[in-house]
């Protein structure tokens, strides 16, 4: 029923990390049609080239785009990772498209070959992308709520952050970052006024990830604060007007 080139994408989808079911979902065609192809068809590579586990491990092609991913997967990413069925998850708020694409384009530029996807659900967009690769490309990885987990960055993944800072910065701010105005009020000439001013909030529980947050804002040279918050020294916050106009320039807003 179908031709060579229409079983040989099914195989390929299967070797992105797929489910047989997620596959069969797409194509339309049947799992045991898909299954019986495995093992007659000629074997395809079922493990596409991933820098870090094939041959020597090297830094990333696009060192940028992996930055800002990893800032994006420390925030509100994570990998699930099961027998037949491996990918990356960046859950997006859904009135911010840009911030989709910019997710979706990063995960392409990291590892191009894998098949990504997106699904919409109340209030937010599900960007994913299929590969086993993922766990490789973020060690970071494992059971259990992140912030819980003891999060080192291994030496290359410090050295892509030594040398794209912004991009990291970029990524952690467009997870679990915001722009906002705040305001206040003091007495000038007797009299007391309001004024506002813009800042940055990055929220986030892991001490871990505020701490590899704020050691990079430190070796960009920009001036932040702990705000404590019901107790929690959960917010970082950056207000002074030189350092706001850096990170307006470098990060920019979600949009």
């Amino acid at each position: 029923m179908y031709d060579v080139s229409t079983r040989k994408r099914a195989l390929v989808l299967v070797a992105q990390g797929r489910s047989l079911h997620s596959v069969s979902r797409e194509t339309g065609i049947s799992r045991s049609a898909i299954r019986h192809w495995l093992t007659r068809l000629e074997p395809l590579e079922r493990t596409p080239p991933c820098f870090r586990c094939q041959g020597p491990p090297s830094a990333p092609e696009d060192a940028a785009a992996y930055a800002y991913l990893l800032g994006l997967y420390l925030g509100d990413g994570y990998i699930i990772s099961k027998p037949r069925q491996h990918y990356l998850m960046i859950t997006c708020t859904a009135s911010w498209p840009g911030l989709i694409a910019a997710a979706e384009d990063a995960m392409r530029k990291v590892l191009p070959w894998p098949n990504t996807t997106r699904l919409q659900r109340l209030g937010c967009v599900d960007v994913k992308s299929f590969s086993k690769h993922w766990t490789c490309v973020f060690p970071q990885h494992g059971p259990g709520k992140k912030h819980e987990l003891p999060i080192v960055l291994e030496a290359w993944q410090q050295a892509v952050v030594d040398a794209h800072p912004w991009e990291f910065v970029r990524g952690l701010i467009h997870s679990d970052g915001c722009r906002i105005t705040n305001w206040t009020t003091r007495m000038v000439k007797g009299e007391r006024k309001r004024y506002e001013y813009p800042r940055y909030l990055f929220t986030n529980v892991s001490d871990v990830i505020r701490r590899l947050y704020t050691e990079t804002l430190d070796k960009l040279g920009i001036e932040w604060t702990h705000c404590t918050r019901n107790g929690n020294p959960y917010d970082i916050s950056v207000a002074r007007k030189a350092s706001v106009a850096l990170l307006d320039t470098y990060v920019g807003p979600t949009y």
